[in-house]
């Protein structure tokens, strides 16, 4: 079975030249290289089973189901029934349409940000701290200041205990919802939630999602800000990571 590729270049230079073409802009716009080559097969085929699609799209066959399936999250393809299961793409102009107007709006409200950006001025978004004292001293102090909730992740909780110890216990009794995530086996205060996970490397906090903190490994430097825009960032990141099960100490 050609692949599309070979299709591509047995219509010469310019076709084969278009494919590749085509395969970098869908991957500007969200899909993988193995996304945009299956997409492209589907369109070629007109409809294709995994097996089909990874001949054609010349991507492992281990990996064409979750593709396809992932091409139709997007609004790429739809399934239809029967075993195997067949994709077809859906209409080119129609995708276009879909993301056209999707960028439209985004663009909409950046240029809304851009325009009150420029009446206002350009606000500083983050606030740096060196020197172990002052940027453990602003992790307390945001912790202090924490009213529903505080997430810290961090490698080592011990690096931070004696310093945070009295005041998470102080802000649980107040009600403040206090997450760790942090490596397994950490032995953390009673009434904190945590989240084991491995191989992190910096410092960060979000305390009740506007106010947030990105220190470097050691805690030696660090970056504040209560920006809206990043602090929502780091909020949509942490969100990810908690999603598995949180855990009670104690």
């Amino acid at each position: 079975m050609p692949s599309i590729e070979e299709v591509a270049a047995s219509l010469g230079n310019d076709s084969s030249q278009e494919y590749r073409r085509a395969v970098e802009v869908l991957g500007k716009v969200g899909l993988t290289t193995y996304e945009a080559r299956a997409y492209i097969a589907l369109v070629a085929r007109g409809v294709g089973d995994a097996t089909t699609i990874a001949q054609t799209a010349r991507i492992p066959r281990t990996s064409a189901y979750k593709v396809l399936e992932s091409l139709a999250e997007k609004g790429y393809a739809a399934p239809g029934g029967g075993k195997p299961i067949l994709f077809r793409p859906k209409p080119p102009l129609e995708v276009a349409e879909s993301l056209k107007g999707s960028i439209a709006e985004v663009f909409d409200k950046l240029e809304a940000l851009h325009r009150a950006v420029a009446e206002h001025g350009e606000p500083q978004l983050v606030y740096l701290l060196s020197g172990r004292e002052r940027v453990v001293g602003k992790i307390a102090e945001l912790l202090d200041q924490s009213t529903r909730t505080f997430i810290l992740t961090t490698p080592q909780v011990a690096d931070l205990r004696d310093d945070l110890g009295k005041k998470v216990l102080s802000a649980v009794k107040r009600g403040v919802l206090v997450t760790y995530v942090t490596a397994a086996l950490q032995k953390v205060p009673e009434g904190v939630q945590y989240v084991s996970r491995g191989n992190l490397i910096a410092t960060e906090v979000l305390a009740d999602g506007q106010h947030a903190l990105l220190a470097a490994p050691g805690l030696d430097a660090c970056g504040f800000t209560d920006n809206p825009i990043l602090t929502a960032h780091l909020k949509q990141f942490l969100e990810v990571i908690l999603a598995p099960g949180l855990e009670p100490s104690g």
